[in-house]
């Protein structure tokens, strides 16, 4: 059966050039003008994947996102925006889409996060191998940090049930997107150890998109806007040149 998508788009020529590529690409595609369409189609048959533009007239896709979420709807949704600031991008994030495009885009590139969202799709994913690269099995997790069994992963004061998708530091439950969980899980599972950005994108994203590319420095901000407490250490550092690792200073 080929995966579904429902995309949401308000300019029309957009909106049919992105439908027959998905099309052609083996989705089956259908195609609404605007947020409250979206909405209504989502309730009568659910997708695998929601591609949203971010500015529509009436509800926008932010405010899609919204709704789903708050009716307990995880299906992973795909953001199409023009807004390039990153205070914008977080805004879409906290709405609780997954990833996003910034137009005008490639449309390898949305091929390419609609694969790595779908390959998400699974409960548990995301580190369930070590990084790429090296020994082509490399050392998944630090074990003298990390404590993993099938159903949880704990490190640094973080743990996760794999199983149900939720997170705690110490008490505190984290509400988190499936991006989100997924980098989070992947550090938790690597404590210690530093994970290049390369390996990062590859693990999360399934694609590497360069060096130019601020999508990992996004999530990683966000996330740790969700780790981090008053005079708490810290758990995601940045190795200048390199990239991130968690551990608890």
């Amino acid at each position: 059966m080929p995966q579904t998508v429902l995309l949401a788009e308000d300019d029309r020529a957009i909106r049919h050039a992105l439908e027959r590529a998905l099309s052609l690409e083996g989705y089956e595609v259908t195609a609404v003008a605007d947020g409250v369409e979206a909405l209504a189609q989502a309730h009568r048959t659910p997708p695998d994947v929601l591609v949203l533009d971010v500015m529509m007239p009436g509800i926008d896709g932010l405010q899609v996102c919204r709704v789903l979420r708050a009716e307990g709807d995880r299906t992973p949704i795909l953001m199409l925006t023009a807004l390039v600031e990153t205070a914008d991008r977080i805004a879409g994030l906290d709405a609780g889409a997954d990833d996003y495009v910034v137009k005008p885009f490639d449309v390898e590139e949305v091929f390419a996060r609609l694969r790595a969202l779908l390959r998400r799709t699974s409960p548990v994913t995301a580190g369930a191998a070590g990084p790429a690269g090296g020994n082509g099995g490399a050392p998944e997790v630090s074990r003298a940090d990390p404590q993993i069994s099938d159903r949880q992963v704990e490190a640094a004061g973080l743990r996760m049930d794999l199983q149900a998708r939720r997170v705690w530091r110490g008490s505190r439950e984290l509400e988190l997107t499936r991006t989100e969980f997924e980098l989070l899980e992947l550090l938790v599972r690597n404590a210690g150890i530093v994970l290049d950005h390369s390996t990062i994108y590859d693990r999360i994203w399934g694609y590497d998109f360069g060096p130019g590319s601020k999508n990992l420095a996004v999530y990683v901000g966000y996330l740790r806007r969700k780790l981090d407490e008053p005079g708490a250490p810290q758990l995601i550092h940045t190795v200048r040149g390199v990239g991130y690792v968690l551990r608890e200073d």
